[in-house]
């Protein structure tokens, strides 16, 4: 199965007094990397964290963001950020004795700063919060998963679409290479013509000796088979259950050696012309299988 790497989920959920958000990314990698964005008090779990997402996902870069807070409304603890505040102080002070203003600084225009008086973080246990922990992220793994099949399923019919290019190109190649001992014998008489200016006599035999010797080093016919093979194979493993990513980019090196021989071999032009295309073919298949998982 065709699995994209890039892919984004996020999941919010509050339960028993504890409110907790994660969101997901995941983008091409080798390996798979996991990097972590969270505070210091879900530090006893990100091992946790970490085998369960190796669990789900096998290649990429995934980072995860968790937010995790006290959603309780009972009456909580709050404390002055005495630094900030003095600052604040500090320079309405300054702005007053510059332009003159005579009116007291209240305590309301300095809460109005923001941040200066907050609740206190109030401490959770980690190891009862796991479970909706572990709920929400394999909710937020379920959605990214999903987003990666659908990903990976429009990059399979792109795949088939190119695929069947090939397939096409190759029968046309067998065509067009199907008369080699024809084509030999008419360039080897018109070469030999050419420079003996017709004067001597062509060995009907002999010309054909040689027109089967070039159209059997010529020949591509094994080629053409092992390339048959690999989009077989190809297409096999698009559909398999295991991660295809790297055994793709394998079959791509090796489809690519196969058309670099039969494009060296054929003498043909038109033949060396189809070569060429589907080459590119296999380019635009081969940046994609950098992005399948």
């Amino acid at each position: 199965m065709i699995k994209s790497m890039t892919a984004f989920a996020a999941v919010e959920k509050r339960k028993e007094k504890v409110e907790i958000s994660i969101e997901i990314r995941s983008y091409n990698s080798k390996y798979l990397d996991i990097a972590l964005r969270i505070s210091h008090g879900l530090r006893p779990v990100e091992d946790k964290i970490k085998a369960l997402v190796s669990k789900r996902i096998l290649r990429g870069r995934v980072e995860i963001a968790v937010q995790l807070k006290n959603g309780s409304d009972e009456t909580s603890a709050f404390e002055v950020d005495t630094a900030k505040a003095r600052s604040y102080h500090d320079a309405l002070v300054l702005l007053k004795d510059m332009f003159g203003i005579r009116t007291e600084i209240s305590t309301d225009l300095l809460v109005g700063a923001g941040n200066i008086i907050k609740p206190c973080e109030t401490d959770l246990d980690m190891e009862d919060c796991w479970p909706i922990i572990k709920e929400c992220l394999s909710q937020a793994i379920d959605g990214l998963d999903a987003m990666r099949k659908t990903e990976g399923d429009n990059i399979a019919h792109d795949f088939e679409l190119r695929l069947d290019f090939i397939e096409k190109s190759v029968d046309q190649i067998k065509e067009e290479s199907g008369n080699l001992i024809f084509y030999y014998q008419e360039r080897l008489k018109n070469r030999i013509s050419a420079l003996t200016k017709n004067v001597l006599e062509i060995d009907p035999g002999r010309i054909a000796q040689e027109a089967a010797f070039l159209a059997d080093k010529s020949d591509i016919s094994e080629e053409i088979v092992r390339v048959g093979s690999h989009i077989k194979q190809f297409r096999s493993i698009m559909y398999s259950a295991e991660p295809a990513g790297r055994k793709l980019n394998f079959l791509l090196q090796e489809l690519n050696r196969e058309f670099n021989t039969i494009g060296s071999k054929a003498g043909n032009a038109g033949v060396s012309h189809m070569v060429v295309d589907v080459k590119s073919e296999l380019e635009k298949i081969r940046e994609q299988v950098q992005n399948v998982e």
